[in-house]
């Protein structure tokens, strides 16, 4: 017992020495400064520099119709590579080769009042532009015909003359047929109208029935179309073009080739420093018609095709194919149909060199 008392002070002794290196060591670690760590870097958004084409619109339909105006609504595309900043919306009066664009912000509905006037049919379509300058593909294309009067009971114009064909030709004329129009209130005659083929039409005859002879224009180019006239002086949208008959006043001394049969017109409605606009008619000669159209077309210069309507287009080098759509996939014997291009150029804008439907050469107008 003697020996216990001075081991157990000295396991005191070093029990309380450790307790107060302890604590000096927990002092010490509280007061001490954090270790230095690296601060998080921020990620800055950069705008996008994708080349991806805004989406098209869709759902493009008149909401209104005036003798001068027209007003359109659409739903707008889903947001690609940048944001929309505006919209284009493009138009044409048939049988017309003059082309209007209009520039609008980020809406869904406009009304457009430049070059409407009353009893004309125009056509529509709507294509989004991004912050970019991106324009993508355009919507569908709307056909509208404008009223007579703003203020007469019925302004609702007739249905379109169908079936155009012509029946026979001579010296003394052609003679043009089609199926009769409706109307709400009631047709009470036909206006027969020749195209030139490029932006003139001429009206050659009346009638109240839907049969006609015209005469035979001096040159064998251009094309008929007939509208549907109501008492209140609306007139329908146009009917199927016939085009008139090449006739030939010398017989041949040598057996010609076979007749083309097809025709295209390639026409340059709008032309300015590195763009154009440019409409296509494909013509059909035969006797029966054609269901379904390619058309690939060989360009005379270097154009780059951005967009096109009334036919789907792709483009290789200096070949463009335009492909029917759903709408005017089926050109009637003796009709034609037609297509508009928008695209650039820079060195030459000169026009095909050839033209071929469905692996069929055509004649280039």
């Amino acid at each position: 017992m003697s020996h216990s008392r001075p081991r157990t002070l000295a396991a005191a002794t070093l029990l309380a020495a450790a307790v107060l290196a302890a604590g000096v060591a927990l002092a010490s670690g509280a007061n001490a400064a954090p270790t230095p760590t690296t601060a998080p870097t921020a990620t800055v958004p950069t705008p996008g520099t994708s080349p991806s084409l805004p989406n098209a619109p869709t759902d493009l339909h008149v909401t209104a119709v005036t003798t001068g105006s027209v007003t359109l609504a659409w739903t707008a595309p889903a947001v690609t590579s940048a944001a929309i900043e505006g919209y284009n919306i493009s138009y044409t009066q048939a049988f017309n080769d003059i082309y209007w664009l209009q520039q609008v912000g980020n809406v869904t509905t406009v009304t457009i009042t430049g070059n409407i006037s009353a009893t004309k049919q125009y056509s529509f379509g709507v294509s989004a532009r991004d912050i970019l300058g991106h324009t993508g593909l355009g919507s569908n294309r709307v056909t509208v015909v404008t009223p007579a009067s703003d203020t007469a009971s019925d302004q609702t114009p007739p249905s379109a003359p169908g079936n155009l064909q012509v029946t026979a030709a001579d010296s003394s004329g052609a003679s043009l047929a089609w199926t009769a129009s409706t109307d709400n209130v009631g047709v009470t005659g036909y206006h027969v109208y020749r195209f030139d083929g490029l932006y003139i039409s001429t009206l050659v005859g009346s009638t109240s029935g839907t049969a006609i002879t015209v005469p035979l224009p001096t040159a064998a180019i251009g094309s008929w179309y007939v509208r549907a006239l109501d008492a209140a002086g609306n007139l329908s949208a146009t009917s199927n073009t016939a085009n008139v008959p090449v006739t030939t006043t010398t017989p041949p001394t040598t057996t010609p080739p076979p007749a083309p049969s097809c025709r295209v017109t390639y026409h340059n409605g709008s032309q300015w420093a590195g763009g154009f606009v440019a409409d296509v008619a494909v013509a059909n000669l035969t006797a029966t018609p054609i269901d379904g159209w390619t058309l690939v077309l060989t360009l005379g210069g270097d154009q780059k095709v951005t967009q096109a309507w009334n036919a789907t287009a792709s483009q290789t080098g200096n070949v463009v194919t335009l492909t029917a759509a759903g709408w005017n996939r089926l050109i009637p014997a003796g009709s034609s149909v037609s297509a508009g291009l928008l695209g650039s150029w820079q060195t030459s804008n000169a026009p095909p060199t050839q033209a071929v439907l469905n692996g069929t050469p055509c004649q280039l107008a």
